[in-house]
């Protein structure tokens, strides 16, 4: 596979862009491509400007719940929470949930006088009201749902950074199985971290939220190249089996602030786009959100941020059609 055509055509397009998910938290700009494509978190849509392949839906609506318009806060806006020692498993909570995770939100609830009585372990009717107390008051999204960011408000979110496992920094001009340049935060063939489990088979991408690591894996079952990505900070990644059904070379927020540079969507709702792409880049003075070494950590509100390098070869490899498993 060749990359020289791809970046030739991506640079003399934007420059030397790189494109991705706005780091929402920190800039109040856009993470999402659009077309339509899921978030539980109510991202504003992007608008597609330059080459759109196999695009059906091209939604133009602006959630007024989007953490772009400034109604979800950055990590230093949740004035967190820490009233006893416990943490989540889960990834989320909600109505009918039962067990000691649910104990540990009760009890940090009712530390936070948002929750009265004795904890039941019951994701009740009065566990909900009290988590939407939070996030209203807290300024986050309201659902009643213990996801994410409102478990980071009460401090009862497991450490993250521990989960991320970073490889060695490649040597100069080091390549993956098929040939293309490594990006420092990516590694290839038996140097790549497993597979996690129950990640699917046969060709794929396999995106793991837990640890910010995506693999491409060949027919048979080899990895080719595994790398590094800043996803969601929400819980709108939805796990499960899902196919690239867009690609666009270029895309523009849709507030007009940001470039997405080689987007690779993955998937859709009836609002926005989720996909694969290059880290983003402000419209004002073409700098970057945020930074190659970053890459690991949860910054966007959707969409999967790359290194320059990895976006190429994900643009090169993930044809539509291309599956993508989602752990």
């Amino acid at each position: 596979m060749q990359t020289s055509h791809r970046r030739t055509t991506t640079l003399a397009g934007l420059g030397t862009i790189a494109v991705a998910c706005v780091l929402v938290a920190i800039f109040r700009s856009n993470d999402f491509g659009s077309p339509s494509a899921g978030a539980d978190e109510d991202p504003m849509t992007m608008a597609v400007s330059t080459t759109t392949v196999a695009d059906p839906v091209d939604s133009s609506a602006t959630n007024p719940g989007s953490a772009d318009s400034g109604t979800l806060p950055g990590p230093g806006d949740l004035d967190p929470v820490t009233p006893t020692q416990c943490t989540i498993r889960a990834r989320s909570l909600r109505v009918g949930d039962s067990g000691d995770d649910v104990l540990c939100l009760q009890r940090s609830l009712i530390e936070a006088t948002y929750l009265t009585g004795a904890p039941s372990g019951v994701y009740d009717n009065a566990t909900v009201g009290a988590v939407k107390k939070l996030q209203t008051e807290r300024n986050l999204f309201v659902d009643g749902l213990t996801g994410r960011e409102t478990a980071l408000s009460l401090g009862i979110w497991p450490e993250e950074i521990s989960l991320v496992v970073r490889t060695p920094k490649p040597a100069p001009g080091a390549v993956d199985l098929l040939g293309y340049p490594l990006s420092s935060v990516a590694t290839s063939g038996p140097d790549a971290p497993p597979l996690p489990p129950d990640s699917g088979s046969g060709r794929r991408l396999v995106y793991q939220r837990a640890g910010q690591r995506v693999w491409a894996v060949d027919e048979n079952e080899v990895v080719i190249r595994s790398w590094l990505v800043s996803g969601s900070k929400y819980d709108n990644e939805l796990p499960g089996i899902h196919r690239v059904y867009s690609r666009s070379e270029s895309s523009v927020a849709g507030d007009g602030e940001s470039y997405f540079n080689l987007m690779v969507r993955w998937l859709k709702t009836s609002d926005d786009a989720i996909g694969f792409h290059a880290l983003p880049i402000k419209v004002a003075d073409n700098s970057l959100y945020q930074t190659e070494a970053e890459l690991g950590q949860r910054l966007s509100v959707g969409c999967q941020r790359q290194a320059t390098l990895d976006a190429e070869f994900t643009w090169e490899f993930a044809q539509v059609g291309t599956p993508v498993v989602v752990v």
